[in-house]
Parts: structure tokens; C-alpha cells; sequence
């Protein structure tokens, strides 16, 4: 595999892991009801509404002028991100985090690669950079999950692999001759 092959799948699956974490977010938030956007298990956590914005702000500032500014803009005010806001602004934020997001991946070129970029006067390889986003982004998505199947419980609409369906799922699986492919191109 030559290098712009590895790069570009390497940059394809990241932006699918992206994919699959917004998603899991989505189908989680749009179980819920606008209020229950705002519930805290007790009064130190953070809301649903409370880690989107944060995830947004994140996203805003890592991902704007991504090659050629530091990821920790001046101009964010992270510690606004844990301050309750308007539900609709809360969301067109979210939207517009993971436009930037995914208009950078999209942009990046082979070359890009060879460059380093800074978060708060830290170089990351492009690479780092991604994989650093993408854990932190995958973190708070499961918090957002959690919640979400705590305030719904028995009205939780599943996700992933019903409990007592793994048999059944894995047979349907092995049934299918091996191939090359990605676990996120099902979804």
C-alpha cells in the first residue's frame, strides 16, 4: 500500500468514525423531549444541552482554519460552553460544529499530512490531530447517550444489538462470505 493509499483510507474511515458518532448522538437526542435536553443527575453534571454545546465549541475552535491556526482560538470561550442556553441556538451550534468538522476532513489534501498543526502551542501531526478530536468527541457522545437512556428508560429505543439478539445477529454475519469493507458502511 503506498502512502496516499494509507493516508486516504486512513482519512475515510476517520471521517466515517465521525459519521458514526454524530449519528449515535442524533438518534439519541431526537428521543427527547426540549426539556429534557436540560436534566442534570444531580446539580455538578452537565445537561445534554450542556455537552452539545461544549462538543460545538470544541469543534468550532479545533476545526476552523484547522492547517493554519492554533485549534484554541482566542476568540472561544470554553468556559461559556457550561452555561445553559437556548435550545435552538444550542442546536444550530451543533450543526454548524460538525459542517466545520467535516468541511476540513473533506479539504485536507495528501500534503496536508506533512505538516503539523497546534492545539494551545502543542504540535499534533495531522493525524494526531484527528485521532485527538475523535476520542474527545467519542467521550462526550457516550455521555450523551447515557443520559439519554436514563431520562427515556423503558421508552429507550435501542441503538445498537438488542439485548438477547447477539446469536441471532452474528449468525446472520457468518452467513455472508468474507469481504473488505467498513463496519460503518451498514449504517
Amino acid at each position: 500500500m503506498t502512502k496516499e493509499e494509507y493516508i486516504n483510507n486512513y482519512l475515510k474511515s476517520s471521517i466515517k468514525q465521525f459519521q458514526y458518532y454524530y449519528s449515535l448522538a442524533e438518534r439519541s437526542m431526537a428521543q427527547l423531549s426540549d426539556q429534557e435536553w436540560y436534566f442534570k443527575p444531580e446539580p455538578d453534571s452537565n445537561s445534554i444541552a450542556i455537552l452539545v454545546k461544549h462538543i460545538s465549541g470544541n469543534m468550532l475552535s479545533r476545526w476552523t482554519d484547522f492547517l493554519t491556526t492554533d485549534g484554541e482560538k482566542e476568540w472561544r470561550n470554553r468556559e461559556r460552553e457550561f452555561e445553559e442556553d437556548d435550545l435552538n441556538n444550542i442546536k444550530h451550534q451543533w450543526d454548524e460544529g460538525w459542517n466545520c468538522l467535516f468541511d476540513s476532513l473533506k479539504n485536507l489534501q495528501l500534503d496536508d499530512f506533512d505538516r503539523l498543526v497546534y492545539i494551545r502551542n502543542m504540535g499534533h501531526t495531522i493525524t494526531e490531530a484527528i485521532n485527538r478530536q475523535l476520542c474527545h468527541y467519542a467521550y462526550h457522545v457516550g455521555q450523551i447517550v447515557y443520559l439519554c437512556k436514563q431520562i427515556k428508560k423503558q421508552e429507550w429505543q435501542v441503538l445498537s444489538i438488542p439485548k438477547g439478539n447477539s446469536e441471532a445477529y452474528n449468525q446472520k454475519k457468518f452467513n455472508i462470505q468474507k469481504h473488505r469493507g467498513h463496519f460503518l458502511d451498514e449504517l
